[in-house]
C-alpha cells in the first residue's frame, strides 16, 4: 500500500505477550489492509510454535521484533514509535493482541484526525470499543469529582475526553516530540493514563471517534464467589492487579495527573482492594500481590515487578 492511499502513512504497532495465535492472527487480518504497515512487537513470549507463526508472518509482510525480555507495554510502545519514525511513517496506530478493529476504522480516525487539527492542538484519537464477549459499548471519560462523567456519545459525534485507552488510540508522531514517550517505569498498567494526562497538561486535546468502532477484550471473566452462580464480573491477574495498585498510588503524585482524578479514584481503589481480597480466589495470592502494589507505590518504586521472594527466606 503507497502512502497516497489511505492509511498509507499509518504503522500499526502490536504489543504481544503469550498471545494466542487464532486471536492475534484475526488482529492482524482486520488492520493489514488498512495501515502502510503492520509492526509487531513481542515481549518475550517463549515457544516454537510461536517462533513457527512470527516467522510466517514475516513472509506476510509483518514487521516482528522479539525481545528476550519482557520490558513492559510503555518501552515496547515507544521501541515501536521510533521504528515507525525510521520508517518515515507519520502516524502510529497502538494495539493490543485482542483487539479486532472494524472495517474502515483507521480511515474513519485519520479523517476526524484531519479536521480537529484545522481547530487546534491534538495528541490522539481513538475509537469507541465494545467488549467482545458482553457487548458492551464502553464510555468515553471526562474526570470529575466526585464521579467521571462517562460520555457514550452516538453516530457521528466526536467526543473530547481526558484520556484514551491505550488500544486503537492514532497519534501523530510528531507529538511525542513535545508530550514525550509513554513512561517505561509504569510497565503496563495506566501508561495510557499517564500519558493522556501529560499530553493534556501540555495544551494538547484527546478526542473519542463515535463512528469509528473496535472490539476489545478487558480482563477475565469469572464468578463472583458469593453471589448467584449466573453473577460474572471482569476481573485480572494477580501481577496486574500489582501493577494496578501500584501505579494509581504513584500517578497520585505527578503534577500533570489533575488533583481531581486522585480524589475520585482513591475511593475507587479501596473498593477495588476489599472486593477483590473479600469475593475472589485465591485470595492470598491476591491480597499478596495488591499489598505489594501500595507498598512499592508508596515507596516510588517502579520498573517491573518484584519477583516472588521464597519463603521462610
Amino acid at each position: 500500500m503507497s502512502a497516497a492511499q489511505t492509511g498509507g502513512d499509518v504503522c500499526a504497532a502490536i504489543v504481544a505477550y503469550h498471545p494466542q495465535i487464532e486471536l492475534l492472527d484475526q488482529v492482524i487480518a482486520a488492520v493489514q489492509h488498512q495501515v502502510g504497515r503492520v509492526m509487531v512487537f513481542d515481549n518475550a513470549s517463549p515457544g516454537e510454535t510461536l517462533d513457527r507463526y512470527f516467522e510466517a508472518l514475516r513472509q506476510r509482510g509483518v514487521e516482528v521484533f522479539r525481545s528476550d525480555r519482557n520490558v513492559g507495554l510503555g518501552s515496547a510502545i515507544n521501541h515501536a514509535a521510533r521504528a515507525a519514525r525510521a520508517a518515515g511513517f507519520a502516524q502510529i496506530l497502538l494495539m493490543d493482541q485482542d483487539s479486532i478493529v472494524d472495517p474502515g476504522m483507521v480511515e474513519t480516525l485519520q479523517r476526524h484526525l484531519r479536521e480537529l487539527q484545522a481547530q487546534g492542538p491534538v495528541a490522539a484519537v481513538g475509537p469507541q470499543f465494545r467488549d467482545q464477549r458482553t457487548g458492551e459499548v464502553a464510555p468515553f471519560v471526562r474526570i470529575a469529582f466526585p464521579m467521571n462523567r462517562k460520555l457514550f456519545g452516538g453516530p457521528g459525534q466526536v467526543v473530547e475526553c481526558d484520556f484514551l485507552i491505550t488500544s486503537g488510540t492514532l497519534l501523530p508522531l510528531e507529538v511525542l516530540d513535545t508530550v514525550g514517550g509513554m513512561d517505561e517505569g509504569l510497565f503496563i498498567d495506566n501508561v495510557d493514563v499517564e500519558w493522556s494526562a501529560r499530553a493534556r497538561y501540555r495544551g494538547y486535546a484527546l478526542y473519542g471517534i463515535c463512528d469509528a468502532r473496535m472490539q476489545h477484550r478487558i480482563g477475565d471473566l469469572v464468578p463472583i464467589t458469593g453471589l448467584l452462580p449466573s453473577y460474572k464480573r471482569v476481573v485480572h491477574s494477580p501481577t496486574r492487579l500489582y501493577y494496578m495498585m501500584r501505579n494509581r498510588v504513584l500517578l497520585y503524585r505527578r503534577a500533570e495527573v489533575p488533583r481531581r482524578w486522585a480524589a475520585q479514584d482513591f475511593p475507587r481503589l479501596l473498593l477495588k482492594f476489599f472486593g477483590t481480597a473479600v469475593f475472589l480466589k485465591p485470595r492470598r495470592e491476591y491480597l499478596r500481590a495488591m499489598l505489594g502494589g501500595l507498598r512499592d507505590g508508596i515507596a516510588g518504586r517502579d520498573g517491573p515487578m518484584p519477583p516472588k521472594r521464597p519463603r521462610g527466606g
